[in-house]
């Protein structure tokens, strides 16, 4: 494998691909480097049905495996690699894999985000068998069934709020007695008829079944953080909205992020701060979050760095 590249992209979501897609018909020969989550937050999404072109939805492994295939088609160098340092304090740019070695003269940073989970056993287990990470997502799926959120800011708030134009029922589960969401949001699940509240409670179990061989969540342990009691709560779908944390560790220091560590880029461009470095996908997008957004954005940040090598030349 060549040590030097004109394009590297970090990260290999739906940002990372379409970017990998436009530079690899540009004739830049982009490599992808993609991380330990080849394929993004998709990669754990059974169906996406949001995704347009897909008239009947479609799996978001199998979606990416078809960006990925679609990327190495039209010349991209896809890895199964992941960057552990970066130098972009003098051009060409290093990038360090362990003890490997490269240089690029322009990098597409297209890390995402990874929802921040409660860390259960059984949350993994029923992750996409009615255990999810975003309600825009996957919402649909729970037409006229009782759903949970867990969480007490404006993310679980907004996200409970979304859920009841599709379940019949939305209770949020929250570890203190009272929100940390701004007072709007509070003020509007309180007057959501849908909307119910189990507070200083924590989940301690996700509880499920397996029917040939397909798993289904059908409710939940709680633990009241009071008094320690354990009950059981049946429930169709389990939403964790306790925030996203932005892949961004090996850029702090190097990148301009906000305080949650989201890349911060110049308005209307994928631009970071370091001249001939991008930024794509959720890595820089903390208000929408989805396939698509990151898509195009991954298609801006590759024409951006097409249009900024041939002002160098």
């Amino acid at each position: 494998m060549n040590s030097h590249h004109k394009v590297f992209i970090i990260g290999s979501g739906p940002a990372g691909l379409t970017a990998a897609i436009y530079s690899a018909r540009a004739n830049l020969s982009p490599v992808v480097f993609e991380g330990l989550q080849p394929g993004g937050q998709l990669t754990i999404t059974t169906e996406v049905e949001n995704f347009p072109g897909f008239e009947n939805g479609i799996q978001g492994p199998e979606l990416m495996e078809i960006m990925r295939k679609q990327a190495i088609r039209v010349g991209a160098d896809c890895q199964f690699k992941e960057v552990t340092a970066v130098d972009f304090s003098k051009r060409p740019f290093t990038i360090k894999s362990y003890d490997e070695e490269y240089t690029a003269d322009s990098v597409i940073i297209s890390t995402g985000a990874s929802a921040q989970l409660l860390g259960l056993e059984s949350e993994s287990k029923y992750m996409g068998n009615g255990v999810s990470a975003c309600a825009t997502c996957d919402g649909f799926f729970f037409k006229n069934l009782r759903v949970l959120v867990v969480g007490g800011g404006d993310t679980a708030l907004e996200e409970a709020n979304y859920l009841t134009r599709h379940a019949s029922e939305v209770i949020i589960i929250h570890r203190r007695n009272e929100f940390r969401g701004s007072k709007i949001m509070v003020d509007r699940v309180k007057k959501n008829p849908k909307i119910k509240f189990m507070l200083s409670k924590v989940v301690k179990e996700v509880l499920g079944k397996e029917e040939s061989g397909r798993k289904t969540m059908t409710g939940v342990l709680l633990q009241d953080t009071v008094t320690g009691a354990v009950e059981q709560l049946d429930a169709d779908g389990l939403f964790i909205a306790i925030g996203h944390k932005p892949n961004t560790a090996i850029f702090k220091g190097v990148l301009d992020m906000d305080e949650k560590g989201y890349l911060v880029t110049k308005p209307g461009s994928s631009y970071t701060n370091v001249e001939g470095v991008f930024a794509a996908g959720d890595v820089a997008d903390k208000t929408y979050r989805q396939a698509i957004t990151a898509a195009g954005s991954g298609c801006m940040a590759a024409i951006d760095a097409e249009r900024w090598l041939e002002a160098q030349e």
